[in-house]
């Protein structure tokens, strides 16, 4: 009865998007409206090719966000080296950035398709992708369905399942095993969520550790960082980034109530999505504080309270200006965000309690003495308060974090040993059409 009812809602899936499809130019147009589609390559989304298909064999990788493409440049790089062709799809337009900044010309970056029938279709008709990556949580049924079609791998990489995904997805165990079954291999960041996936129908499932921990620090402009370090001079820092609505203006109140304490005290606030700088900079000012805003040019002053970083790939410069930071949509927000980047750099890593989509990197970090959580804004305060007067209580933090980072490492060899399978294939077809390729190991 399952397998009927699976059956059932995937072909009106199927057939619901492609009845949506010609209907769909003006939700894309809407979004290119709004800044969160590339306008000129709208195109793409409907599987439309912006280039040629190389010769050679290709792998698709795709990551969905910021994140995850961080997370997957590594492993691009490896299967680059291997001479393999790499296409990249992202679903933002930060992403895509972040994509051309780390990545340039070395892969093909498109804008994923839709998970309409018709766009899957066209894409994988012009790419033929030998082999599928998909980063972190991506299940899309129509692309997983038309690539298992195909008889294409298809490798889940740096696997998660939250609380809330997995839980969506337990209700619906009979299509999740439906569409997992089509997965060649689930490689797990930890142990509870290789069993979530493991529950949900997937096999093989191996756990390989966050890729995350495996990335560079986030690379950083170094003129721009000596001459805003000039700017700041000797006064106080704290950071409050990764901000999600109701966290800014949290930061900015701890900012207010520890002023007097730290004269010339400087807080930056980096909001997880720079197209809310308009609104963060009026609340600020409405609060009597005085702000520059990066993405105007604003000169970091005497008299400047708060720096607004609203730009998008300078996390790196950010957090480089600063030895505590806040990683934010863990106190009025629900998941968290990364903070492996952070704590690689050396910073003192602060946070709320919501961080269900990092649980185990933020465990290993607290157990370790790298990251502390707070329940509330009088609370931050008090941390911030603390750390800004202990110097060595701040540089034991800064130490942990980095320690830890270092002792997570290793996932990237893992999820190469889980792909050997299915890339050893394509190393050897790749020395074929070219004898001179390296090894690239």
């Amino acid at each position: 009865m399952s397998e009927r009812w699976a059956r059932a809602f995937l072909t009106s899936y199927r057939w619901a998007g492609a009845a949506a499809y010609p209907l769909i130019g003006g939700y894309v147009a809407w979004r290119a409206s709004k800044g969160k589609e590339d306008h000129a390559r709208r195109r793409e989304r409907y599987g439309r090719a912006g280039q040629p298909r190389p010769q050679g064999p290709l792998v698709w990788v795709h990551a969905a966000s910021v994140g995850e493409t961080i997370a997957v440049t590594p492993l691009i790089e490896r299967i680059l080296g291997f001479g393999i062709n790499v296409v990249l799809t992202t679903g933002t337009v930060t992403s895509a950035h972040v994509a051309r900044e780390r990545l340039g010309d070395r892969i093909i970056h498109q804008y994923v398709p839709l998970d309409l029938k018709p766009a899957v279709s066209r894409f994988l008709d012009h790419w033929q992708p030998d082999l599928a990556i998909i980063a972190e949580s991506e299940i899309w049924p129509m692309t997983i369905l038309e690539l298992g079609a195909r008889r294409v791998p298809q490798v889940l990489v740096n696997g998660r399942l939250s609380d809330r995904s997995f839980a969506s997805w337990s209700k619906r165990s009979f299509l999740a095993e439906a569409l997992l079954e089509n997965l060649a291999h689930v490689v797990a960041q930890s142990e509870v969520d290789a069993e979530r996936f493991r529950a949900l129908g997937a096999r093989p499932v191996t756990v390989s550790g966050n890729l995350k921990v495996d990335t560079v620090p986030p690379p950083v402009d170094e003129a721009e960082l000596t001459r805003l370090r000039g700017e700041i001079g000797d006064r106080k820092v704290w950071a409050a980034v990764s901000t999600h609505e109701g966290e800014e203006l949290a930061a900015a109140e701890v900012h207010k109530l520890i002023k007097g304490r730290h004269p010339g005290l400087l807080t930056i606030i980096v909001p997880r999505h720079p197209d809310r700088a308009d609104a963060v900079a009026a609340s600020c000012a409405a609060m009597g504080l005085t702000v520059a805003r990066r993405s105007l040019g604003d000169t970091i002053a005497p008299g400047t309270d708060i720096f607004l970083g609203d730009t998008i790939g300078e996390m790196g410069l950010y957090l480089r200006l600063t030895e505590i930071a806040f990683v934010g949509r863990s106190l009025t927000g629900q998941g968290g965000q990364n903070p492996l980047e952070p704590a690689m750099l050396g910073t003192a890593v602060l946070s709320g309690r919501n961080v269900q989509n990092f649980r185990e990197s933020y465990q290993k970090l607290a157990a370790n003495g790298g990251a502390r959580f707070i329940r509330d804004k009088e609370v931050l305060a008090g941390a911030v308060n603390f750390l800004l007067n202990n110097e060595a209580e701040r540089r034991k933090m800064m130490e942990a974090g980095r320690r830890t980072v270092e002792d997570m490492r290793g996932s990237l060899t893992k999820t190469l040993q889980a792909l050997e399978p299915y890339i050893h294939p394509l190393i050897v077809q790749a020395r074929l059409d070219t004898p001179n390729v390296a090894e690239g190991r």
